[in-house]
């Protein structure tokens, strides 16, 4: 990839169905199904609903064979009423399933985490060499045959990996980390190398922004080592619901899509599937806006690897930088002083207001020729200004500057005066670029200075705000660039940009300030009302900060690919809840009418409630 201009990662085309995937074609788009997929009419009226909703590809989950066997007669009322859009089987523990499934539809997904080896029991075992080569040759005596039933019927695969699904094979040897998940996928994919198979699409999802970014990265990088371009199937797992869902959702999918890396997408919501699509549309349609911009010339900082990127290491001015969490700036320059105590910036922007007609309790920036010298009250000036600075007597300034302002003269100033914060702007088409170079300018220059990252939008639509402020920032904020943000939106309200930047915070991993909520968005094996369930548990525990709660629709969803939540909340049976504290399921088949109670019950009893 280039680091600063856009270009897509030229991937090898694969066929599915008539939609082929890859190549040159489209970035498509795609859901799943949550009705049971036994029951042909509610599946084929959900299906055509998603698919009018702009779904390019169709999933269903297929627990067993007669499920796989039904998505046959799914495809073929669908075909009879003029949809020709490609089904997918979602197949986990059950080969034979997936072998049934290849039959009769146009792809089918299955998990190496749990296609052959056992059901993860997250024991750590101990594989000699010889036991680990045994292993991998049960992989092929089983995937082979399914392989060669694809090639018969023209079915597609997708070889997903998902965090907290690995086998145990695999994390005796990794752990459960990036590495792990790399590993187990090229297992797979070596197979269907070898195989002449070549319509396989890849995803390695987790709920963890910064885990799904920096192993699909490194799954391109050890791809492009053995010369694979398989493309790439891109989601956050359990993103939640609402403003939650979105942010998250764009933090990590947009993040790769920036870097060119994406061939489909699935944005996971725990809503219903045909919502999806239009939020997925609206975040792939805004990263290609800058196709073609004007090309950004900038060199990346010696020994940055996007990969292993840490936080930036930068000088502390006023408890800005260093290792502090990032500030956040509020823009309240056109008076709007009405404020949520769940999203509190830290520093308003007043602008040309008298600060002297505020309290005491905000600290704020004020256009530099409207400061008056107040303990709460800091000077900003823009780059024409930056000669200036010195004549201002006060412990913090801040500055406006973008890529372009990054001259030697300004950088020497920036070096000398530590009372400096920069605020980095731009207005180029591929902001995310030329933030990305202003950022590398500073480190090349050995330039610490404390940086907070700013954009400005003009959105009526709080949903594309949160879209693309999330895709921008949050990918700077994998970067390792954190030291604070600044969101600007003249068309809304300014609460609404304070939530929407703690928000990108939180899926960032970047700074805590809420409950963290990882939720599937249900799928046919779901046995209970994963909305109303939802809404129930956050209602009775959104003010846990700092908090991680997992809500599972089933097992299969379950421990492993909540990975590192605190508790979890997951579907057993009908009417039948489970209930886990971390990876240790310690409540089994509690009733559903009850089970929020006793998850509460159970936070209180490990010493992590809240009043």
């Amino acid at each position: 990839m280039d680091h600063f201009n856009y270009s897509r990662r030229k991937s090898s085309a694969v066929n599915i169905g008539n939609t082929p995937l890859g190549g040159d074609n489209p970035i498509r788009i795609q859901s799943m199904a949550n009705v049971s997929t036994m029951d042909t009419e509610a599946a084929v009226r959900q299906a055509i609903r998603m698919i009018e909703a702009g779904a390019e590809y169709v999933r269903f989950t297929a627990q067993g064979e007669r499920e796989a066997r039904n998505l046959g007669e799914i495809r073929k009322e669908l075909t009879a009423q003029g949809y020709t859009t490609p089904l997918v089987a979602d197949i986990h523990f059950n080969p034979k399933a997936a072998d049934a499934a290849a039959a009769e539809v146009e792809k089918v997904r299955i998990n190496p985490g749990n296609y052959v080896d056992k059901v993860k029991t997250f024991d750590l075992l101990e594989y000699t060499d010889e036991e680990y080569a045994a292993e991998l040759q049960k992989i092929r005596d089983r995937f082979v045959p399914f392989l060669n039933i694809c090639k018969e019927h023209g079915t597609a695969i997708r070889i997903g990996v998902n965090h907290g699904s690995l086998s145990d094979r695999i994390m005796s040897r990794y752990g459960d980390t990036p590495e792990g998940m790399v590993a187990s996928c090229m297992e797979f994919l070596r197979i269907c190398r070898d195989e002449n198979f070549p319509d396989v699409v890849i995803s390695i999802k987790a709920s963890n922004t910064v885990v799904m970014v920096k192993t699909v990265r490194l799954l391109v990088q050890t791809m492009d080592a053995e010369d694979m371009h398989y493309p790439l199937h891109l989601g956050v797992t359990e993103a939640g619901d609402g403003e939650d869902g979105r942010i998250k959702s764009a933090v990590g999918i947009g993040t790769l899509l920036t870097d060119g890396i994406g061939d489909t997408i699935r944005v996971s919501l725990s809503e219903d599937p045909e919502a999806e699509m239009p939020v997925a549309r609206k975040l792939v349609d805004y990263i290609l806006e800058r196709q073609g911009h004007k090309p950004i010339n900038a060199n990346i900082a010696p020994g940055y690897d996007p990969i292993t990127a840490s936080r930036r290491i930068s000088r502390v001015t006023e408890g800005i930088g260093g290792n502090f969490p990032p500030i956040v700036i509020s823009d309240r320059s056109n008076g709007d002083f009405e404020f949520d105590h769940l999203s509190m910036p830290d520093y308003i922007y007043i602008g040309k207001e008298d600060p002297e007609n505020l309290p005491d309790n905000f600290r704020m920036l004020v256009d530099a020729h409207f400061w008056k010298e107040r303990p709460n009250a800091f000077p900003y000036f823009i780059a024409s200004e930056i000669e200036e600075i010195k004549n201002f007597n006060s412990p913090l300034k801040f500055i406006r500057l973008t890529y372009n302002d990054l001259t030697s003269r300004t950088l020497e100033i920036l070096k000398q005066d530590p009372t400096i914060v920069v605020v980095l702007s731009t207005h180029h088409r591929n902001g995310v670029g030329s933030q990305r170079a202003a950022m590398h300018k500073l480190m090349i220059a050995g330039c610490d200075v404390p940086v907070v990252l700013h954009r400005e939008y003009h959105e009526t639509d709080k949903e594309s705000l949160q879209l693309k402020s999330a895709a921008d920032f949050g990918t700077l904020l994998l970067d390792g660039f954190e030291g604070g943000i600044m969101l600007q939106n003249d068309e809304c309200e300014a609460t609404v940009t304070d939530s929407c930047m703690f928000g990108i915070l939180q899926a960032t991993r970047s700074r805590i300030s809420k409950t963290e909520y990882i939720s599937c968005p249900s799928c046919g094996r779901t046995l209970y009302d994963l909305q109303t369930t939802i809404a129930r548990i956050k209602e009775a525990t959104s003010h846990l900060k700092g908090l991680k709660i997992g809500i599972m629709g089933c097992i299969v969803n379950g421990p492993g690919e909540m990975a590192d939540a605190d508790y979890g909340y997951v579907g057993a049976g009908r009417g039948q809840i489970s209930l886990y504290k971390g990876k240790e399921c310690v409540l089994k088949n509690v009733a559903e009418e009850d089970a929020v109670e006793r998850l509460v019950q159970l936070i209180k009893e490990n010493g992590d409630w809240q009043n």
